[in-house]
């Protein structure tokens, strides 16, 4: 259960700041810290058995039969990523405070984040790989508002839309590996996954699951080519880049070719792919950094270079490659979070984050630039820092590889490269910020900002100089666990040093360093040089893209939708014609196998009027009151099939719903014309009812197949279970709250939805009433005739009582909840029709939204309250009682969730049906600000 509140806590954290957001800034930071770092705390707690090489796990079903569960392990690798996501995101709540508006909602910000740290906790802890996406995808939303959080500024929209479709479409593709992946293993369990990489890499499908993982990796994580929404991304708040990139969200993509490191790795395919995209972001990221004027946009590059870093070592292939990606992850979360934290401290206290105006900070702000200048120290990879540590070990695995044959040297020499230009845009965000001269036309006077601000800086500058100077003891059991997680079995022993005496990394790390410093001190040749070349922007080529692939969808669109709803029909018929009648080519002759039930005369003028009913409705569709009287026989006659053919359930609902499909369509008719001119010439005629007679012949023919020929049908199942496992003799009521009780809560949901989206649109809508029919006489000044209220008000309480009386019964005779409701409704909805909406009101003054709302919420909450005593969701209970008087009794659970279903209908039903009588009252609903 432990690992269960470490992932809920920050879940239900989300909700915190929302309530506290009238409180105190303060207040509110404090009050959203707590479960952060609760959860925090329940990590430390488990971390002595992760790093003794325990996996803790915990896991619940949810769907067995699809291989849903709800499941989480902490391994090292999980520990790692748990630690930086709640500790840097701890930090990130304080620094905030500080850095956002009295103008902006801390409340909401808040919110935002913690939904982020939650979805990324989930990511990290999962152990199964559906659940695991769920999470990826929301990371994706809950960044896209984060990224929006300033949603008044273009830039903000627009950086939040790329990110969010980029990382969405990868994420589409990561669903696809992970379909494929369950197909090869016939699991979703992670553990059982990464126990079958042998079984993956030898499948056929290793190439196309490898290609999906990748592109949801990439994406996420910014690598070559999808690297270009990253820096957009920066028009977020500094705190979100901070903590989203460049400890968590584009470490997401790491994590996952970290996890799926033991199934995927070790073929060709992997080492070529993933290290020469790493190689490639590398490389691309720390070219474009030294050219960028913007502080967060040098970072979101440099950013972008050190993810291509971590990736090429991961797709290096060897053991200790893996372990220097692990350790690189480690370190490049606290520099560059550090990084983002002091830019954002700069751009506050100076108003400007251009660095052609930031000069000689360090005589304004000397506690800041201090920090900074140890952090780009750490990222320019100089000795005594953590950053120093990881590239060293980075350029000792470039020397062990033989990725390309005999030009493998250029992998090494590229390295260098990368780590020349990363001194090198580290050595000008130090110079150009605090040196270089005086501040130049800044929007106010630089100034140190408040203490408490500072402390994150300090917290995670401080962990810089200490995995630097003491790696083994401050990370030394972390890293071993994390990478052991990672390689799939234990990991080398390694003794990471500061001296490892005179070798080639050292070399190569000196030559990057004073590489760097001739590449900075020779910057204006090299910005001459870039200014060669026409700088595209991003954004307005994925905009670009964006919008033709709108007009292009608009055109396709406008071909095939052009209002006409023939059209529709003859295109799904003639499909359904193709489609059916190709396949029914190839059964075999229609015999009848089973004798036929015989044909006697009720049954026959029972067909005779459904087959005139239907006729009439298409004969008289130009005239609605006919159409309606046809179609509303065909309700009645197969209401009384159902009866005849031994389904009273069905034959109570179909009744139930032809009475108040028939109010609806009387109501909306009445704004309609009356009469329609013919739309269809004789050749349009004869098409249809070619393809209408096609498509009953084809209807026909599956009908009678299946009538005469024997099935083994699963109504056996659930005949034989009703009683034992539902408690209930009516088979239809138990299927719907017990056996299938998921999808009646979906479809109450979808319908309570589609009602309040109804109500939304009629809110504001109004109608002129038609003076006369069709023919020209005027309409009965008689509004609410006499002998209607009268009769009305009469069935009322009659009707009532046999709606309570069909849901009391439901459970055990024909009836239930959802029958019950629409009796309910119609006879509500007959008084508005006696009396009016304003008389209804003044004794009846309900919140149908509420009531759907609450039918939703009992039905849900009952079926929640089955894992207060270990069962699934929605299992039911019932047993049998006796009481004097009464007698012998049934109670079970299953009536609540009836009881909801039965509110949800009457709710629905009436927030419609009320809602259009209402459009040519004087009454006007009023309109709060909540709904």
């Amino acid at each position: 259960m432990t690992l269960l509140w470490i992932s809920l806590l920050p879940i239900l954290g989300a909700m915190v700041p929302l309530m506290a957001g009238r409180q105190s800034r303060i207040q509110c930071a404090w009050l959203t810290a707590i479960a952060p770092a609760a959860a925090l705390i329940l990590v430390l707690q488990q971390a002595p058995a992760v790093l003794k090489g325990e996996v803790l796990r915990y896991s619940t079903e949810w769907i067995p039969q699809l291989g849903l569960e709800l499941a989480f392990r902490l391994d090292g690798l999980t520990l790692l990523f748990c630690l930086l996501i709640l500790g840097i995101g701890l930090l990130i709540i304080l620094y905030a405070r500080y850095y956002l508006s009295e103008k902006d909602s801390m409340g909401r910000f808040y919110s935002f984040l913690m939904l982020f740290m939650a979805a990324m906790l989930g990511i990290v802890m999962s152990n199964n790989l559906l659940q695991l996406w769920v999470f990826w995808e929301l990371t994706s939303l809950s960044s896209f508002l984060l990224i929006s959080f300033w949603w008044q500024k273009t830039e903000g929209r627009k950086g939040a839309r790329m990110a969010l479709t980029v990382t969405g479409a990868g994420g589409l593709c990561l669903l696809a590996g992970i379909l494929m992946v369950q197909q090869v293993v016939g699991t979703l369990n992670v553990d059982e996954v990464l126990a079958s990489g042998d079984q993956i890499r030898q499948h056929p499908w290793y190439t196309a699951i490898l290609i999906m993982f990748l592109l949801g990796a990439f994406t996420k994580s910014a690598q070559f080519p999808f690297q270009f929404w990253l820096p957009h991304a920066m028009a977020a708040p500094t705190p979100v880049s901070a903590y989203l990139h460049s400890a968590t969200m584009v470490k997401a993509g790491i994590f996952l070719l970290a996890r799926m490191y033991p199934v995927l790795a070790g073929t060709d395919l992997w080492f070529f792919i993933v290290s020469l995209t790493g190689l490639a972001t590398l490389l691309l990221g720390a070219y474009f950094a030294l050219f960028k004027h913007d502080l967060k946009g040098l970072l979101a590059f440099s950013t972008i270079s050190h993810l291509g870093l971590i990736t090429m070592l991961l797709g290096l292939g060897s053991q200790m490659a893996a372990v220097a990606a692990v350790f690189h992850i480690i370190n490049h979360a606290t520099f560059k979070a550090s990084l983002f934290m002091a830019a954002g401290i700069i751009d506050h206290e100076s108003g400007s984050r251009d660095m052609r105006k930031l000069n000689g900070l360090i005589r304004y702000m000397p506690h800041t630039a201090i920090l900074a200048m140890i952090a780009a120290a750490s990222m320019a990879g100089i000795p005594l820092l953590n950053g120093f540590l990881s590239k060293e070990m980075f350029f000792a695995e470039t020397l062990h590889q033989d990725l390309l044959g005999s030009l493998s040297w250029v992998i090494p020499a590229l390295a260098t490269v990368a780590g020349i230009l990363s001194v090198a845009y580290s050595l000008r965000f130090i110079h150009d910020v605090f040196f270089n001269g005086e501040p130049i036309d800044l929007p106010k006077v630089p100034h140190e900002p408040p203490r408490y601000m500072k402390i994150p800086v300090e917290i995670l500058v401080a962990l810089c100089l200490a995995v630097g100077i003491v790696p083994n003891l401050v990370v030394g059991d972390l890293l071993y666990a994390a990478s052991s997680a990672v390689i799939g079995q234990m990991a080398p022993n390694v003794d990471i040093a500061i001296w490892h005496g005179l070798n080639l990394p050292l070399l190569m790390s000196i030559t990057a360093v004073l590489g760097g410093v001739i590449v900075y001190s020779q910057r204006k040749r090299m910005f001459r040089f870039q200014g060669q070349f026409q700088d595209r922007d991003a954004k307005l080529t994925f905009e670009y893209i964006i919008q033709s692939m709108v007009e292009g969808g608009k055109r396709i669109v406008l071909f095939i939708d052009n209002g006409s709803l023939q059209r529709y029909l003859l295109c799904l018929l003639t499909a359904i014609i193709v489609i059916g009648g190709y396949a029914m080519l190839n059964l075999q002759p229609l015999k009848t196998t089973r004798e036929p039930i015989p044909l006697d005369a009720i049954t026959l003028v029972g067909a005779f009027i459904l087959c005139c009913g239907g006729l009439a409705t298409a004969f008289w569709h130009h005239k609605r009151l006919r159409s309606l009287l046809g179609l509303s026989v065909v309700g009645l006659v197969v209401s009384i099939a159902f009866a005849r053919f031994s389904a009273p359930d069905l034959a109570l609902t179909q009744l139930s719903v032809e009475v108040v499909t028939i109010i609806l369509l009387m109501l909306a008719l009445f704004f309609l014309p009356q009469r329609t001119p013919k739309e269809s010439t004789p050749s349009r005629i004869i098409r249809d009812l070619s393809v209408s007679g096609a498509i009953g012949g084809i209807i026909a023919t599956i009908t009678y197949a299946i009538l005469t020929r024997p099935v083994s049908s699963i109504s056996d199942f659930f005949l034989a279970n009703s009683k034992i496992g539902g408690g209930g003799t009516n088979v239809v009521n138990v299927i719907l709250v017990d056996f299938r009780g998921f999808d009646t809560l979906g479809e109450i949901t979808v319908l309570g939805i589609a009602a309040i989206g109804i109500y939304k649109l009629l809110l504001r809508l109004r109608l002129s009433m038609p003076a006369s029919d069709v023919i020209g006489r005027s309409w009965s000044p008689e509004r609410y005739p006499m002998i209607l209220a009268t009769v009305s008000q009469s069935l009322l309480p009659l009707a009532l009582l046999v709606s309570v009386y069909i849901f009391l019964r439901g459970h055990n005779e024909p009836g239930g909840g959802f029958i019950a409701g629409l009796v309910t409704s119609v006879a509500v909805i007959l008084q508005y029709m006696a009396h009016g909406v304003d008389w209804i009101k003044t004794r009846l003054n309900l919140d149908y939204q509420r009531v759907v709302a609450s039918g939703v919420l009992i039905a849900t909450l009952t079926g929640l309250g089955s894992w207060l005593f270990g069962r699934p969701f929605l299992t039911s209970w019932f047993d049998h009682f006796h009481l004097p008087l009464i007698g012998d009794f049934e109670l079970a659970s299953a009536m609540l969730f009836d009881l909801g279903v039965y509110l949800a209908v009457v709710g629905a039903t009436l927030l419609i049906l009320a809602n259009l009588g209402k459009m040519t009252t004087s009454y006007r609903p009023l309109h709060k600000e909540q709904d």
